[in-house]
């Protein structure tokens, strides 16, 4: 009998690091699940002002090569029929390695046919822009994450996302690479103000996977064109 006591006394550390290890196991299988979930983007403004109202809530769409946020108008109270609503998830880039800090980001660009785009900073004029691994290559590719709380979307680390307004419901994502909003980059006359990126879950459809070059995907690091 005493000799049995000891026996699972001495298993007892084992079996407690086996279960742990286990339960390390599933947080993270549950981590990279929700990293590779396909979700939109919502901005959320925590200051009040009447341009945050105008904005906050708002999805985050794709024209034109840029990021901006979809106000809706009388005209348009489904927002512009070009726009492409962002909806995208986390997907390592071609030879970047961040470890832990994060991967690259893509989203669709267009629904039929399915085709994917890397979301990238452009290191000289800040725009948060989207484009293939050619386009984003020279730019801030990553590393895109998320908040531990929250979940909110950061890059590099951080939260430095900007909207800037260009005319009446007009605005451009922007994010704010030397932390000192954005002078030097922009008219100072320009309305400009500090936003929050939320990831939001959607309901997607079954389709045939595609690359961020628009060709069907691979899997495959060895191919140059990413």
């Amino acid at each position: 009998m005493v000799l049995g006591i000891m026996t699972a006394i001495a298993a007892c550390p084992a079996i407690i690091g086996t279960v742990e290890a286990v339960r390390q196991g599933q947080r993270q299988s549950a981590k990279e699940k929700h990293r590779g979930r396909k979700t939109n983007m919502i901005v959320n403004v925590p200051s009040v002002t009447n341009a945050s109202k105008e904005i906050n809530g708002c999805r985050v769409v794709l024209s034109s090569d840029k990021l901006y946020i979809e106000v809706p108008s009388d005209e348009f109270p489904d927002g512009q029929p070009d726009d492409h609503p962002f909806a995208g998830y986390f997907l390592p880039y071609p030879d970047q390695d961040w470890k832990r800090r994060g991967e690259g980001m893509v989203s669709t660009i267009q629904d039929d046919p399915p085709q994917l785009n890397w979301i990238y900073v452009d290191r000289d004029t800040c725009e948060v822009k989207y484009g293939d691994r050619v386009t984003s290559e020279p730019h801030i590719v990553g590393p895109w994450s998320v908040t531990e709380v929250d979940k909110r979307v950061i890059l590099e680390d951080w939260e430095g996302f900007m909207a800037v307004q260009y005319g009446p419901g007009d605005w451009a994502l922007y994010f704010d690479l030397d932390d000192n909003g954005l002078q030097g980059v922009l008219d100072e006359s320009m309305l400009k103000v500090e936003v929050e990126l939320i990831r939001k879950e959607m309901k997607v459809r079954r389709t045939a996977p595609v690359d961020p070059e628009g060709k069907a995907e691979k899997h495959n690091d060895d191919d140059d064109d990413g």
